[in-house]
């Protein structure tokens, strides 16, 4: 399929276009930016910085992609926004490349879908097959892991991580960690109120691992027992082998507790780039 380019666009010559995409009016794209195969851009859409975008993502009227991070300390330093594919940007979506800090890159991974007015700040990293509901703020060096639903309106605290299909409530200010398989809900500091047992399902967990989960959750989060106790208890419950769920679990909950604030990555704050060992680095 040709390409499809309104005549009222701006298109720098230096940019990297696939031969399919489509590009509608009013829209601005950048001198380093790369867009994959497949890539539909409606109306004013703007495309800037050094911006990698892989295959077969659309962006809705008035999204703006790569923008400069709003971090007093950004001096113009060359830093990177990286999408992966098959994702949706709805009307109104920023999202800022990193700043000067950690790795220098914003991620976003594959099938994602960023509702309108969603705001994904410098140095998040959002794994795959993540929904940020209208509205919801991540503030910078957030992590998402894969299968997260955020619901709208909600605030995300920078330097928080929130683990795999990890749930959270409308209208949350969020300014910890939430463990994964969790769902969290409060309007001021969100509660782990209970385990996200329809995630889990329509991701094909078997009914076992979520029972067991669903026994840690218990023990962690109503009647508040230590971790070490809980690893006791729940090994005891488990025919077999520890599911990769509780382990995944587990692993995620030690490294909080390493963390300041309820947060596992708050201890990087003030790091610089060339000494930073993230804990959680990789979109899962």
């Amino acid at each position: 399929m040709p390409r499809k380019i309104s005549g009222m666009s701006h298109i720098d010559p230096r940019a990297e276009l696939a031969d399919d995409v489509e590009i509608g009016p009013f829209c601005f794209i950048g001198p380093q930016v790369k867009l994959g195969e497949g890539c539909k851009l409606d109306s004013h859409v703007t495309l800037i910085g050094k911006t990698t975008i892989g295959s077969n993502n659309r962006f809705f009227a008035n999204s703006v992609i790569g923008g400069e991070p709003q971090d007093i300390g950004y001096s113009g330093t060359d830093t990177e926004t990286i999408i992966g594919e098959n994702n949706l940007f709805r009307e109104g979506v920023t999202v800022n490349r990193g700043a000067d800090k950690e790795d220098r890159r914003t991620i976003i991974g594959n099938n994602c879908m960023l509702m309108s007015n969603a705001h994904v700040a410098h140095n998040c990293v959002i794994g795959n097959n993540v929904i940020l509901v209208n509205g919801v703020l991540l503030g910078g060096h957030v992590h998402v892991h894969d299968r997260v639903i955020i619901s709208g309106n909600s605030v995300v605290h920078h330097f928080s991580t929130l683990g795999t299909l990890s749930f959270v409530s409308g209208g949350c200010r969020v300014p910890h960690d939430i463990p994964p398989y969790m769902l969290s809900a409060g309007s001021d500091n969100p509660e782990i109120k209970s385990i996200n047992v329809v995630g889990m399902k329509r991701s094909g967990i078997s009914d076992s691992t979520i029972h067991i989960v669903r026994q840690a959750y218990k023990l962690l989060y109503r009647d508040f027992k230590k971790l070490d106790d809980v690893r006791e208890e729940v090994a005891d419950m488990c025919e077999e082998t520890i599911p990769f769920e509780l382990s995944t679990l587990y692993t995620f909950l030690e490294n909080q507790a390493k963390g300041k604030q309820g947060r596992a990555r708050e201890a990087f704050r003030n790091v610089q780039p060339a000494q930073e060992k993230s804990v959680d680095r990789k979109v899962a």
